[in-house]
């Protein structure tokens, strides 16, 4: 049985609140999970003390016994101190494309023109 450290979703239409559970990965959003460790509710201010509420000491437990965090749970643990989140990298899909770069490249050179052109005389 694979975990996850996962948030699940509650509050009404257009305003979120989580709870922080553990769950089988194979279980819905919102479905059934092993155990609730905390909330995290992001409407809150960001220095609110109530703003994420989460034992330390359970989540650790649940990642020695093998639970995996997802992306946010994991950046949400980093700021209580349990864990380091692992950096990712940004594709290279996100970068550019030929045509793109063209422009770019055509448009500081025009840049570049009309600022020495003043300059000059």
């Amino acid at each position: 049985m694979s975990l996850k450290i996962r948030l699940s979703r509650g509050g009404a239409k257009k305003r979120p609140f989580y709870r922080i559970v553990v769950a089988d990965s194979r279980m819905p959003r919102d479905g059934r999970f092993v155990e609730r460790i905390g909330t995290f509710d992001p409407l809150k201010a960001k220095d609110a003390a109530d703003r994420l509420v989460i034992d330390a000491e359970k989540a650790a437990a649940w990642i020695v016994k093998g639970a995996q965090p997802t992306d946010r749970v994991a950046r949400l643990l980093e700021t209580v101190g349990v864990g380091k989140r692992t950096v990712r990298n940004n594709p290279e899909k996100a970068l550019p494309k030929k045509k793109a770069q063209e422009r770019n490249a055509a448009n500081a050179a025009a840049a570049e023109a009309a600022a020495a052109a003043p300059a000059a005389e």
